[in-house]
């Protein structure tokens, strides 16, 4: 479209220069010709989301747009109708536990605060914070409780930055902070278990991360990508890793590429290759034994030898053997990491689906009485719902095994 704009006759014999266009558009022209002779775009859900934010007529189209509204729209359509983008005192509440302060900035979120004619440093360093803050506030308070949250937040940044007038020095810095902010959201909802909304977050976030050549953003938003895909789309999950492991070469850190091998190695196991998970798996655990380095980004503090042994239990629960996933997630919740405990209640009740799975009802049952007092506390729908295939599994095996009754009967006197 920017290709034919350019083209149209409207601007005379010749056209409009790559250099002119892409100072309107706050970029080089290096990254406007990426732009237009790159690989054709070919996501329908990445294209749906940009046709629905562009406003595009369903007739202009030659797909068709999703109906059914998500979570999130019912929400934004909530709020827009009350004439507020951002429920301020449910955000108030939460950034007083994440410990953000109220400043100038801040104000930026309030519900009809009309949006600073112009962005510096000052702002872009603003929602550069606010990631840091939103990580700090899961550990406290849980994805359930933030995924909203963070979405409104980053709806409303996003708006009042693309009405903003900035310099081109502050052009680049705004488009990482804002992709990090994404990348954050779409973590969340991840964890939430609202996985079919991350995705265009990660899709905005790489496209944010591309305009402003910021190789560490793109990385991570890649990273995250294969988390989402890893099991309904595993060869996309592989190749988001590849490209990931591509990108970070120049800045790589042995922390940074074992978290992309086990993102690989997991993906592989879903699709069954044997092979290529033992390579990746390996390559996780030489990579590990680098140890920790001063460039290690903040978003891998979770790499720990404890994740490793669990995805690589994760990973043999793919290749239907549960036997060996047992072991692994035994070794993981038998030393806990002090500092990760949502990870401790996921790899608990990634226990008792794998002993429930290889017919062990009575080391399922045990470890679903472990995880059912921090499931409530922890609130991840995601680890929620896996609990929930357990309670499933153990309903089944009680016609058989009576014990197993003891958890079904719990589990359902705690979710009332």
């Amino acid at each position: 479209m920017v290709r034919a704009y350019r083209h149209h006759p409207y601007h005379g014999r010749n056209p409009l220069p790559q250099t002119v266009v892409a100072s309107w558009l706050r970029i080089t022209q290096a990254q406007l010709s990426r732009v237009e002779n790159g690989p054709p775009l070919v996501h329908l859900d990445r294209l749906a989301h940009w046709a629905t934010l562009l406003g595009i007529p369903s007739s202009r189209l030659w797909f068709a747009l999703p109906h059914l509204p998500t979570a999130a729209t019912d929400l934004a359509t909530k709020n827009h109708e009350e004439g507020a983008t951002t429920n301020r005192r449910q955000f108030h509440a939460v950034a007083a536990l994440a410990g953000i302060t109220p400043t100038g900035c801040f104000e930026l979120l309030a519900p009809r605060a009309d949006p600073p004619p112009t962005v510096g440093m000052e702002q872009v360093r603003y929602a550069g914070s606010l990631v840091d803050e939103f990580r700090k506030a899961d550990a406290e308070a849980g994805a359930d409780t933030l995924c909203d949250i963070a979405m409104q937040v980053h709806e409303r940044l996003s708006a009042w930055a693309a009405k903003a007038a900035y310099s081109r020095s502050v052009a680049d810095a705004l488009q990482s902070s804002l992709a990090d902010l994404a990348i954050q959201a779409a973590w969340l909802a991840i964890d939430a278990d609202r996985r079919a909304e991350a995705r265009p977050y990660l899709n905005e976030a790489i496209a944010r991360a591309r305009i402003a050549d910021d190789s560490r953003v793109e990385v991570r938003a890649l990273a995250c990508m294969s988390l989402l895909l890893r099991e309904d789309r595993p060869g996309e999950a592989v190749h988001c890793a590849e490209a990931a492991l591509r990108a970070s070469a120049g800045f790589t850190t042995p922390r940074l590429r074992t978290l992309l091998h086990l993102r690989a190695a997991y993906a592989y196991a879903t699709l069954r290759d044997t092979f290529s998970f033992d390579r990746e798996i390996t390559r996780a655990r030489r990579a590990f034994d680098g140890g920790s380095h001063e460039d290690d980004p903040p978003f891998i503090s979770f790499v720990t030898a404890q994740e490793v042994t669990g995805i690589q239990g994760l990973s043999y629960l793919a290749l239907e053997r549960p036997d060996r996933a047992a072991d692994c997630f035994r070794a993981v919740t038998g030393s806990p990491s002090a500092t990760h405990r949502r990870n401790n209640v996921y790899y608990t009740v990634q226990l008792a689906r794998a002993a429930s799975q290889h017919g062990d009802v009575g080391e399922a049952v045990l470890a679903g009485m472990r995880a059912l007092p921090e499931v409530g506390q922890v609130r991840s729908g995601r680890v929620a719902r896996l609990l929930a295939d357990v309670r499933s599994r153990l309903a089944v095996a009680g016609r058989s095994a009576p014990p197993a009754l003891n958890f079904v009967e719990a589990y359902d006197r705690a979710m009332a």
